[in-house]
């Protein structure tokens, strides 16, 4: 440990590096490495409010395999770790072992390094990753240790119940009904991963052939950075449709700290680089604001493969085209803008889901499109 006490790291049970990824590693207890078939991997920062809740749903985890709860501290200042100790007892009554760490320092270091560092200190053959602010239901760890049994290079998620109860209402509504097929379609929507990061379960091996979380710190959205680098390397979504946590919603939430352009320029990447390089030529639906902001964020070369705008609105159409001011092109391109009836596939769809009482939906089943072949949905 260092005699620095700002960058002190403190733990309270033996630690491991993490296994494949650290060049040296030190020895895990056998016993550990034998019998923990979880680790429940809670990154912490000023959560004590919400602990208890918690750690008691922990413990009623109707899950009959060894769990192991991974706490590392992300420089809190309140008592969070005292919390948690305090809990140590209750946990390994209940046959949970507890791993606690984290550092002093005077700033956090972010949610990626504290997940990191939860894992690397953790022993368990499955990862279940829980958030120090929501509530895992009793089947969560038995239902979502079972599909990934099933799918062993799948992120595994769950339905959720929000509280409080009608905050982020839309949102909510996608996380729960989107089905088996859009969990991989609509990766590019500005929801994020299409099983959200609360509710994620996996394998440790699938975890380390992925690699680590970004530990960029504030503002980077490490969780949809990983979820990207997993499908890239052929990994899968799957989520047990049942709900197994309650997510709480509030102002201090680490996902706030992430501004709508850093995730925009993630996805306007992704989706570039994994469906419009496959594509000839595409229709952008929507030559309103945020068609036109998705054509002039495609970098040259896809600029060119939009063979037109579509819309549903009398006046866009009947205006033709669209030019962007600030293209190099000489002379600039005109971009026609046609109704959606007219236009064809593939299609970007601009359009927010449940933003049109269905009619968005309608319009597209009316041309017989397939999802993730003739669309992609991307706000």
């Amino acid at each position: 440990m260092t005699s620095r006490t700002e960058d002190a790291e403190v733990t309270t049970a033996p630690c491991k590096r993490q296994r494949g990824v650290d060049a040296e590693t030190e020895e895990v207890p056998e016993q550990r490495m034998r019998t923990v078939d979880v680790s429940l991997i809670m990154p912490v920062h000023n959560a004590a409010c919400w602990l208890d809740e918690c750690l008691q749903a922990i413990i009623l985890q109707d899950f009959t395999g060894v769990m192991e709860l991974s706490v590392f501290d992300d420089a809190s200042t309140d008592e969070s770790v005292k919390v948690v100790e305090a809990w140590r007892a209750r946990l390994e009554a209940r046959g949970v072992s507890l791993v606690l760490s984290g550092h002093k320092s005077p700033q956090p270091k972010g949610v990626g390094f504290a997940k990191n560092k939860a894992i690397n200190q953790s022993s368990g053959k499955y990862l279940c990753f829980q958030d120090a602010d929501d509530v895992m239901l009793p089947e969560r760890v038995r239902l979502q240790f079972e599909a990934s049994l099933l799918h062993p290079s799948c992120i595994v998620g769950c339905r959720v119940r929000r509280v409080p109860e009608g905050s982020t209402e839309r949102y909510t509504h996608w996380i729960n009904s989107t089905t088996q097929d859009q969990l991989l379609t609509q990766v590019y929507t500005s929801h994020g991963p299409t099983v959200i990061m609360p509710t994620w379960f996996c394998s440790r091996d699938w975890f380390l052939e992925v690699g680590l979380f970004d530990e960029g710190g504030k503002g980077v959205a490490e969780d949809l950075l990983f979820f990207y680098q997993s499908l890239r390397q052929g990994g899968g979504a799957v989520r047990v449709d049942q709900c197994l946590l309650v997510y709480r919603y509030h102002e201090k939430a680490a996902t706030h700290s992430v501004t709508e352009e850093t995730i925009w320029n993630l996805r306007v990447n992704f989706l570039q680089e994994r469906v419009i390089s496959q594509w000839q030529s595409f229709t952008i639906w929507n030559a309103g604001k945020q068609g036109r902001k998705l054509f002039r964020y495609l970098n040259g070369a896809n600029q060119k493969k939009v063979k037109a705008f579509c819309d549903v609105d009398e006046k866009k159409i009947k205006k033709g085209f669209y030019t962007y001011e600030d293209s190099k092109e000489r002379p600039k391109r005109r971009v026609p803008i046609v109704s959606y009836k007219d236009a064809s596939p593939p299609f970007i769809v601009c359009v927010k889901l449940d933003m049109t009482g269905g009619i968005l939906e309608e319009n597209i089943n009316s041309l017989n499109l397939v999802e993730g072949v003739d669309y992609y949905h991307f706000n």
